[in-house]
């Protein structure tokens, strides 16, 4: 009965994912085990490994295997551009588009008194340091069109003006509320070619 209370918890596991309800977390499951051999196995094992090497990148907070990842190791990469985005997630869907050639910083999420995240649970003494450091000359601040994103967008561009860098938003195309992950190339391309200063 031990191997039905495992199946019972991996749903309940799978089912905490995004995107994934009890149903659904319960028919993968049980596609899994069906092909235990060519899906099971191969995914438990790559999980292992990815739980084992993958890390923040100690620079931007990218996901890597190294201390630092491709991008902020690009020499190319290195233009004078920032572009500050709230996780990986909206990293990943700036570089899927294929719109910005410079370099990123995640911030780790955004200001939200309700869920008790401050100024200090936030990257942003660290993209300070990145500034000086690397000569940023411009800051594109391209966080999620959200109460929230918003909110920590005009706190960052209030922290970094005294550095006197270019700050700039997304602008044209991100509807409020959008989150980046979901925008289709097209829109991201187009929000990010009529950034606005802030």
């Amino acid at each position: 009965m031990d191997g039905q209370r495992d199946i019972e918890d991996l749903i309940a596991l799978m089912a905490r994912l995004p995107g994934l309800g009890p149903r659904s977390a319960r028919r993968a499951v049980l596609q899994l085990i069906k092909r235990r051999d060519s899906h099971l196995l191969p995914l438990a094992q790559l999980m292992d490994r990815v739980a084992r090497s993958v890390q923040p990148c100690l620079n931007c907070g990218n996901l890597t295997t190294d201390d630092i990842c491709q991008i902020c190791a690009s020499e190319k990469r290195a233009n004078g551009q920032i572009c500050v985005v709230e996780d990986v997630a909206d990293l990943w869907a700036m570089e899927r588009a294929q719109v910005f050639g410079g370099r990123y910083h995640v911030l780790g999420g955004t200001l939200s008194p309700l869920d008790d995240i401050g100024p200090d649970d936030l990257r942003i003494p660290k993209l300070r340091d990145r500034i000086s450091v690397e000569g940023i000359s411009e800051v594109i601040l391209a966080l999620n069109a959200t109460v929230d994103g918003q909110t920590t967008a005009h706190y960052v561009a209030q922290e970094l003006e005294p550095l006197g860098v270019e700050i700039s938003g997304l602008a044209q195309g991100m509807p409020v509320g959008g989150e980046l992950d979901y925008m289709d190339d097209g829109t991201l391309r187009a929000a990010l070619a009529s950034r606005k200063p802030y």
